[in-house]
């Protein structure tokens, strides 16, 4: 009964089509694939893709949608984007899935961020593969070597602002209390005992409030995201009257919260700020942080991070 009435409740919306689930299940996308406005993009290595993947997929590497190695987060420039959207085909009337290796819980959040990436251009018929490739092969579903050709598109995007939070914008809401902010991080981060790697300084956004990706996940060791988990882990969190902006080092385990929030649940006015904490802490505004610690505690934090760059 519950999937004849989502099925009617998409017709009404839909206008006689069925709208894309954000979320598919390994079955679910067997059963759409060979549809000409379906367009499998798996976003592992090219060698990983070459050496198994969906029939019909195509690969784009999830280190072309991201930005430059002393700020990965940073959302690619639009000539950029639209160059690769462009060299995969893809158009308004497209139903892309994005799949990734389905590794593990910080994997989705490269499929997640991909996803956000392709909104953020316009696209609305979009879908994620909960699970990735493991999934897909766990369910003993056909897989592929062949690589398939794909025409060129003249698409031209335009970005959607609503999706990006910008730190302009979350310093003019400082002390107003108008805007959620969402740490997405493991508790370590948020209470500023350890850094990403290329951020200036340890801590959060002031008046944040942590809801760790993992908390979406049955571990850390699976890749299926779980919708009553993402229910569970935002009861008491989400408001529906406040703008919403998950956040995190460099705009990947946030995406993960962005995608539980605003495609999971529905939420409104929900945004990612792409460059996070990695970005904010090297603003050279010297922006405001809660949670950092003192000289000591982040000399320690340095000396622990170059031990580990240095000897692994």
């Amino acid at each position: 009964m519950k999937k004849i009435l989502a099925f009617a409740f998409a017709l009404a919306v839909g206008g006689g089509a069925l709208a894309a689930q954000p979320l598919l299940t390994p079955a679910e996308l067997k059963a759409q694939l060979g549809a000409s406005s379906l367009r499998v993009i798996d976003i592992r290595d090219p060698k990983a893709f070459a050496a198994n993947h969906i029939p019909g997929a195509v690969n784009a590497p999830y280190g072309k949608w991201r930005g430059p190695a002393g700020n990965p987060g940073e959302l690619p420039e639009l000539p950029r984007l639209t160059e690769l959207a462009r060299s995969l085909g893809l158009s308004p009337a497209t139903h892309a899935v994005v799949v990734s290796s389905g590794a593990n819980a910080t994997d989705f959040g490269a499929a997640a961020r991909v996803y956000w990436t392709l909104k953020v251009l316009g696209l609305k018929e979009l879908s994620l593969l909960n699970g990735g490739v493991k999934a897909w092969a766990d369910a003993r579903l056909p897989l592929d070597t062949v690589s398939t050709p794909v025409a060129p598109s003249d698409f031209s995007p335009k970005l959607d602002a609503s999706l990006i939070a910008s730190a302009d914008e979350i310093v003019q809401d400082a002390g107003k209390g108008s805007k959620l902010l969402v740490d997405a991080r493991p508790k370590a981060f948020f209470e500023g005992e350890t850094r990403h790697a290329a951020a200036k300084l340890p801590g959060t956004l002031q008046g944040a409030v942590n809801v760790e990706y993992s908390r979406f996940f049955d571990s850390e060791s699976s890749a299926v995201l779980q919708p009553e988990k993402v229910r569970a882990a935002t009861s008491g969190v989400l408001q529906a009257d406040k703008e919403t902006v998950s956040f995190c080092n460099t705009g990947h385990w946030a995406a993960t919260n962005w995608f539980a929030m605003s495609e999971v649940l529905g939420q409104k006015n929900v945004s990612l700020y792409p460059g996070s904490m990695v970005s904010w802490s090297q603003d050279p505004r010297t922006l405001p942080m809660a949670n950092v610690p003192g000289r000591l505690q982040q000399l320690l934090i340095d000396a622990r991070l170059w031990a580990d760059k240095t000897f692994k």
